[in-house]
């Protein structure tokens, strides 16, 4: 079965839809049109720079889709969405690729760690695009979104960048609580419990859970990230999530 990569940016404006708000609804669109299954959204963190439009935080959302859809209705739905719910001062991208037929993979990581640390122009975005045999589309305004989408394929491909859209309430309330790694897990369908060094923590663990709880995408899958802290692992606090 195919499975797509898909990434949008710049659909929003201030006081309007979020645009990691709009990626979620566009994978519950294609999902349902073709009966596969679409990921979490990760939103992935690019420069913030004066010569970078952007609504607050400059950050490209992506998810993956599993389904037999092609990709002429793909854009087809996406498109739709794009350019009826994007705010009217936005300026939307959209990029997508069959993971199952794409080998090139370093150049488009590439790309998307680039756009963490210089600004690059839409003739960069396409130029590689054509290049990769990437989809590549502008929605409406000035169409720069088409950076910060492509870029977003680049980093959800690098496998250890950006953050899962939302938070979970697995009953930690205002008071700290221990639940095995097994139980987290099973209360928010991420995929791993992940230590800051990278060892992954065993099904029996316990973990101590307080404030709002945010998974990463990290090793190339959705994963809480805890550090060991006065004695216990603790789910990682916002200085540790910040690099994501």
């Amino acid at each position: 079965m195919p499975q797509y990569l898909i990434a949008i940016d710049d659909t929003d404006d201030i006081g309007t839809r979020g645009t990691g708000d709009i990626a979620q609804q566009l994978g519950e669109i294609l999902a349902a049109d073709c009966g596969g299954v679409a990921s979490p959204v990760t939103r992935h963190q690019l420069l913030v720079h004066p010569d970078i439009p952007y609504t607050s935080h400059n950050s490209a959302m992506c998810f993956a889709l599993k389904g037999e859809i092609s990709p002429q209705r793909l854009k087809q739905l996406a498109s739709e969405l794009l350019e009826t719910e994007s705010a009217a001062a936005a300026d939307p991208g959209l990029a997508f690729l069959c993971l199952s037929s794409f080998a090139s993979h370093a150049a488009l990581v590439e790309f998307g760690v680039a756009a963490k640390r210089r600004v690059l122009t839409k003739d960069d975005a396409y130029q590689l695009a054509d290049t990769l045999g990437v989809h590549l589309s502008e929605h409406g305004g000035t169409g720069q979104g088409v950076i910060g989408a492509l870029a977003g394929l680049g980093l959800r491909l690098e496998g250890n960048d950006g953050r899962l859209k939302g938070h979970y309430d697995v009953g930690q309330g205002e008071n700290e609580l221990s639940l095995p790694v097994s139980a987290l897990l099973a209360k928010t369908g991420v995929a791993a419990v992940i230590a800051l060094d990278d060892t992954e923590l065993a099904a029996e663990v316990p973990v101590l859970i307080r404030g709002k709880l945010k998974a990463v995408w990290r090793q190339g899958r959705s994963a809480i990230l805890v550090s060991f802290r006065d004695g216990a692992w603790r789910n990682a606090g916002k200085q540790d999530l910040k690099e994501y």
